[in-house]
C-alpha cells in the first residue's frame, strides 16, 4: 500500500496515529487481550534460558544500580550476585560506547537488558547518586571523599563531570577559544559576490 491516490496526490497520514490506537485498542479489547504492566510481573520461575538470565541481570541491576555511586562499586555488587561487568570500547579506542553484562556464560548488552541500563542511562545515574551522596554529606566530609586527579573512582569520573569547566594551559575556556576561532574564520571568509 501507498500513500499516493489515483490521481497522482499524496493522502495525509496525518491521523494515522489516532486510527491505530483505537483499532489497536478494539482488537485489545474484542479478543480479551492485555497490555503488560512491565517486566516486574513476569514470572521468573517459567522462563528458560537465556531469559532466566536475562532477567536475574534485570533485577540485579534494579537493586544496585539506584545504591551504588561509581562503576566501581556497580561492578563489586553485581560480582556477589555472579554477574561480571564489561565495556564495549569504540573501535581501537578507549572511549567507551556500552556496557555489557555475563552471567552463567550468557552475555547481554545492557540496552538488551533493559532500556533503562544502557551505558549512558547507568552512567547518568551513578553520576546523580553520587551527587546526591556529596549533597548530603557536610562540606569538611565532602573534602575528604572526593577522588584526587589520578585516582578517579568512577568512569564518569575520569571522563569529567558535566559541569567541571576545563581550563585550556594559557587559561582560557576551550568553548570561548572555538567561539573565537570561528568568528575569526568568519571574518577571513568576508561577504562573497
Amino acid at each position: 500500500m501507498n500513500r499516493i491516490d489515483f490521481n497522482g496526490k499524496r493522502i495525509s497520514d496525518q491521523n494515522e496515529r489516532f486510527r491505530s490506537t483505537k483499532i489497536c485498542k478494539e482488537i485489545t479489547i474484542k479478543h480479551g487481550l492485555y497490555v503488560s504492566s512491565g517486566k516486574e510481573n513476569v514470572k521468573r520461575k517459567q522462563l528458560r534460558e537465556p531469559d532466566a538470565t536475562k532477567y536475574r541481570i534485570y533485577d540485579a541491576l534494579c537493586k544496585h544500580v539506584p545504591q551504588s555511586r561509581s562503576w566501581g562499586e556497580l561492578r563489586s555488587r553485581l560480582r556477589t550476585e555472579g554477574i561480571e561487568l564489561g565495556f564495549k570500547t569504540k573501535g581501537s579506542t578507549d572511549k567507551i560506547e556500552g556496557v555489557r553484562f555475563t552471567m552463567n556464560n550468557l552475555s547481554f548488552n545492557g540496552s538488551k537488558v533493559d532500556r533503562q541500563f544502557s551505558y549512558s542511562k547507568i552512567d547518568y545515574a551513578l553520576r546523580q547518586n553520587n551527587r546526591a551522596k556529596q549533597q548530603s554529606l557536610p562540606p569538611v566530609q565532602q573534602a575528604q571523599h572526593r577522588p584526587d586527579h589520578h585516582e578517579s573512582s568512577t568512569v564518569g569520573d575520569s571522563i569529567g563531570s558535566l559541569f567541571d569547566i576545563p581550563i585550556l594551559p594559557n587559561g582560557t575556556d576551550p568553548e570561548e577559544e572555538a567561539f573565537r576561532k570561528r568568528m575569526q574564520r568568519k571574518k577571513k571568509k568576508g561577504i562573497r559576490f
